[in-house]
């Protein structure tokens, strides 16, 4: 099987989120033991119980609030003293607190940061102490098209998805030696709940901007989180993989 993820363990968090979700269908279908974090205890059942009707694989779940950033920091290894080892790290998990920035808070910007880049941070240093040692790892942040294009509103989500960017590249420089990857992948607009709720006037504003017309599925981006985690992807480090219909070419 091309891509194969079979032996392999991946931590997904936000793993009750669309894309989270779609994430966890994906690399349980290509063989691998999957982890999903979140808040929403109801939501992560239904992520697990959405995998093992589609596959032949469980979802182990564990409730975790990233904006507390000593939990973030002890995740990593409460997971793989419950679970096992961990060879995958999907930091999924994000918010926005869009404003303009005149009537955005201080609290709003770094709560922000705090959940989308250094709880990322945080998670990927225990992740590749880890790996180091095993001499082994993938790390797949995920980024967004609006981390390269900027979108108004979005000053503190544009921040912390650009410098997922930055921070994925100097930890492949940094661990390339140890062969443990890390990348990004940057979606665009995405099928989801708060899409679904939105006007069909801003949907089309949405569909404007993308040259192929249609919002991608999850399950779109989820494929591409499983390339960089199989061992087909081992030369590829330090890079971005844009899902996001021509909105951004690069």
């Amino acid at each position: 099987m091309l891509f194969s993820l079979t032996g392999y363990r991946a931590l997904i968090t936000g793993g009750s989120g669309a894309i989270g979700r779609a994430t966890a269908v994906a690399m349980a279908t290509q063989g691998a033991n999957v982890v999903v974090t979140g808040t929403n205890v109801n939501a992560l059942d239904a992520t697990s119980k959405e995998v093992s009707e589609k596959t032949s694989q469980n979802v182990d779940i564990i409730r975790c609030d990233l904006a507390d950033l000593d939990s973030a920091s002890r995740l990593f290894h409460e997971v793989e003293g419950t679970f096992g080892q961990i060879d995958i790290l999907v930091n999924n998990a994000g918010i926005d607190r869009d404003r303009l920035v005149m009537k955005m808070s201080e609290e709003d910007f770094q709560e922000v940061i705090n959940i989308n880049l250094i709880a990322v941070f945080m998670l990927s240093k225990a992740a590749l102490v880890a790996m180091a040692k095993r001499r082994y790892g993938r790390i797949i942040n995920m980024s967004s098209v609006v981390g390269f294009t900027g979108n108004p509103g979005q000053a503190n989500y544009c921040a912390s998805k650009a410098g997922l960017v930055g921070m994925s590249k100097a930890l492949a420089l940094e661990y390339a030696r140890r062969n443990i990857t890390v990348n990004c992948v940057a979606p665009g607009a995405v099928k989801s709940p708060m899409i679904d709720a939105l006007s069909e006037e801003a949907k089309e504003v949405f569909l404007n901007r993308i040259p192929m017309r249609y919002m991608a599925d999850p399950m779109d981006v989820a494929y591409a989180c499983c390339f960089l985690a199989s061992k087909e992807a081992s030369y590829i480090t330090g890079q971005t993989i844009h899902v996001n219909g021509g909105m951004l070419t690069t």
